[in-house]
């Protein structure tokens, strides 16, 4: 029995080691696109296309590691939730990677036209989502449940962000029709961050699901949507 504790154990720092290097590299992926978009670099944003390839590679990896240890150790309660756990923390990582990966698209053509003013309060609607990721792994590392309940908590602001600059840049194409391509680039960018910042939560919620064994519940502060007439999947 120790040695099948011990073995279980170290699978578990493998999947923990895992997760902290797919949450390192979804940090930089959205970091550099962010990058993209404020600095108007092509090239940056090819380079965050090109990257994407090994977020979704590591997520494989830790599924087919995940799978394996669920069939060889069977594990039971708290090492049954934090198997689950890493699971869907890897797939919402590898979301997050493909949410970077559109914004850096954008961003190549943002960088061919003209710029536009409200490009800063997009940029800075992504530093806060990139904040909120950031704090989101570090609950989940540390099994920091009140830093994960604060999370869920606040997610309302960047939902609300959200909801102010889509105004703001329909009333920018409205005043000036020439920045119509452009500000609809830009609203593609804040609804990526806004997904992004709903991913976040959940890996909050995935934390406190570790250390409790229950839900967060479905009563989250939640933003309401304005845009739920448009098609924003890309």
């Amino acid at each position: 029995m120790p040695h099948i504790v011990h073995a279980f154990d170290t699978d578990l720092e493998m999947l923990a080691a895992k997760i902290s290097e797919m949450g390192g590299l979804a940090e930089e992926l959205l970091a550099h696109a962010l990058e993209a978009v404020q600095r108007r670099d092509s090239d940056l944003a090819m380079q965050v296309v090109a990257r994407d390839a090994a977020l979704d590679r590591m997520e494989a990896d830790l599924e087919q590691a995940a799978i394996k240890t669920l069939l060889v150790r069977q594990p039971m309660a708290l090492d049954l939730r934090e198997t689950i756990a890493a699971l869907k923390v890897a797939s919402t990582l590898e979301r997050i990677g493909d949410l970077s990966k559109n914004i850096a698209r954008r961003s190549q053509y943002l960088s061919r036209n003209q710029p536009v003013r409200l490009a800063a309060p997009v940029v800075r609607m992504g530093r806060q989502t990139l904040s909120q990721l950031t704090e989101a792994l570090d609950a989940y590392t540390a099994r920091d449940t009140a830093l994960a309940v604060a999370i869920w908590n606040r997610d309302v602001e960047i939902d609300e962000i959200y909801n102010s600059l889509f105004r703001e840049l329909i009333t920018y194409m409205m005043e000036d029709p020439r920045t119509i391509s452009a500000c609809s680039q830009l609203m593609f960018v804040a609804k990526n961050l806004e997904r992004i910042g709903d991913h976040t939560t959940f890996i909050a919620e995935m934390t406190y699901y570790i250390v409790e064994g229950q839900p967060l519940g479905d009563d989250r502060p939640k933003g309401a949507p304005i845009d739920t007439l448009l098609d924003f999947d890309a």
